[in-house]
């Protein structure tokens, strides 16, 4: 891609968000809803909360919850998934038991996780990446379906080393998997930690929305929504679209 083409890109997501931005500051001023501040309002919310430092508290926790689970969910997903996809006997055995675990609602395994290992930390990550693996792990059987086999078989014939081939023939064949599965891996893994801080943590970005919730402070809310947003945007900017224009060159 060139640089016009990635100027041009970027000039339209961001001016998809201004154009929001807008809309939303024309509804407040023409209905005054007694629901919705202003985005005005909002900023100067997200202003006094980061300058009184329990912002970057509590954000600094859940991003280092949601650090490790998401790796740790991409670790466990990406080997059961390649392993799924490479051995059918695995895959039947395991294949059911991957179904029920898709469509068991993520509350429930939060509940049961603070029920059996207590209100502590373990409990909370270990929701998480019980929640997500799963779809890592489909995301990833596809892929490993879906390599082609004529491009091991030449680097066989041509006596690669079994770690050579690993690298340069078959991962490479899973990268747009792995990004597939990163990011709605992430996409899903920062909305499961927030409920999981609302239910059973006493910090965090999810904790503090409950209690804004209790106290009908919608301006805090929509503040702590707006840092956490600002994150995802920038870990989609300087990791996951530089990895896919990487990662999709070849087209």
């Amino acid at each position: 891609m060139s640089n016009l083409a990635k100027h041009h890109s970027t000039l339209i997501r961001v001016s998809s968000v201004i154009a929001l931005l807008l809309v939303w500051h024309l509804v407040v001023l023409l209905f005054e809803p007694d629901l919705l501040p202003s985005p005005l309002d909002v900023l100067n919310s997200l202003w006094t909360h980061t300058t009184s430092g329990d912002l970057p508290h509590h954000l600094s926790i859940t991003l280092k919850r949601i650090a490790i689970s998401f790796v740790t969910a991409m670790f466990l997903g990406s080997v059961l998934g390649i392993l799924m996809g490479k051995f059918r006997t695995l895959d039947l055995w395991l294949d059911s038991l991957i179904t029920l675990a898709l469509n068991i609602p993520a509350l429930v395994t939060i509940i049961l996780c603070f029920i059996w290992f207590g209100l502590n930390e373990v409990a909370a990550l270990t929701a998480v990446i019980v929640n997500k693996t799963p779809n890592i792990a489909v995301t990833l059987r596809e892929g490993a379906r879906a390599v082609n086999t004529q491009l091991l078989a030449v680097g066989k014939a041509y006596r690669l080393p079994a770690a050579r081939q690993l690298i340069q023939v078959y991962l490479p064949q899973l990268y747009p998997y792995f990004l597939a599965a990163a990011r709605s891996g992430l996409a899903l893994v920062w909305k499961i930690v927030l409920v999981v801080e609302l239910l059973g943590c006493s910090n965090g970005v999810g904790f503090q929305l409950s209690l804004f919730f209790q106290f009908f402070d919608i301006t805090s809310v929509l503040a702590y929504t707006l840092a956490f947003a600002c994150i995802i945007f920038l870990i989609e900017a300087a990791i996951l679209r530089p990895w896919e224009r990487r990662v999709l060159r070849w087209r």
